[in-house]
C-alpha cells in the first residue's frame, strides 16, 4: 500500500467513523483513535458489502456504500463503547 492510500484509509475511516458516532445516541466513552480504527474497519467491510451485493449498479452508488459504512461504524461504536462499559468480573 502506497503511503497516500494509507492517509486516504485514516481520512475516510474518521469520517465514516465520526458519522457513524453522530447517529448513535447518546454519549460514548470511545477515543478518537478508537473512532477512526472503527471507522476504518467499517469502511472497508461496508465496501466488500458493496461489492458482494453488486450496489455499485445503482444510480448513486457512493451513497449506498456510505450509508452502509456508516451503519456498520455506528455497530462497532455502539459494540466498542458497550465493552468499555462493562465492569470486571
Amino acid at each position: 500500500m502506497a503511503i497516500t492510500g494509507f492517509f486516504s484509509a485514516i481520512l475516510v475511516g474518521a469520517i465514516v467513523g465520526a458519522l457513524g458516532r453522530l447517529i448513535v445516541p447518546g454519549e460514548q466513552k470511545v477515543s478518537a483513535l478508537t473512532t477512526i480504527v472503527v471507522g476504518v474497519v467499517a469502511a472497508l467491510l461496508g465496501t466488500a458489502l458493496a461489492t458482494v451485493f453488486g450496489w455499485f449498479f445503482f444510480t448513486l452508488p457512493f451513497l449506498a456504500e456510505l450509508a452502509v459504512q456508516v451503519c456498520i461504524a455506528a455497530v462497532g461504536v455502539i459494540t466498542v463503547a458497550g465493552s468499555k462499559n462493562r465492569q470486571p468480573a
